[in-house]
């Protein structure tokens, strides 16, 4: 099934970008001659490892019966020194809050994304070493 997105070129280093589910800008930071008008090429690859895996994990947590309050994920990306520059080391961090959670169904459920569902996740894996790990928080601080 192919997908197609749209980009259009708005001037100096910004583009717009139509996409399935909607549009957003793309900017470069002006250190490198952009205005910081938008979302960053590399940052975007992070946010949408991180999207990919989060929807699986909800999605398997609903099917498993296994409840929490809210899941956040963070992505760091270490870039090559050499151009092209290119993630070669990424980390998942996995904070889920709530109340008595199923910490096995949750484990389970991080793994299925890791290893099966998540396609993100397996395009990142030929070109980058991915760590993940799970932090367990009973409340979220305000």
């Amino acid at each position: 099934m192919a997908q197609e997105i749209k980009t259009q070129w708005l001037g100096n280093m910004l583009f717009n970008a139509d996409t399935l589910g909607g549009n957003f800008k793309i900017d470069a930071a002006p250190e490198s001659g952009g205005e910081g008008k938008g979302v960053r090429p590399k940052a975007l690859m992070l946010t949408s490892l991180a999207g990919c895996t989060g929807m699986d994990i909800v999605s398997l947590l609903k099917k498993m019966r296994a409840e929490v309050d809210d899941i956040e994920i963070n992505v760091s990306g270490e870039l090559s020194d050499e151009h092209p520059k290119i993630y070669h080391k990424v980390t998942l961090e996995y904070i889920f809050y709530g109340k008595d959670l199923k910490k096995d169904k949750i484990e389970k459920a991080v793994q299925l994304s890791d290893e099966k569902y998540c396609g993100v996740m397996e395009m990142f894996r030929q070109f980058a070493d991915i760590t993940t790990k799970i932090i367990y928080k009973e409340k979220k601080s305000s």
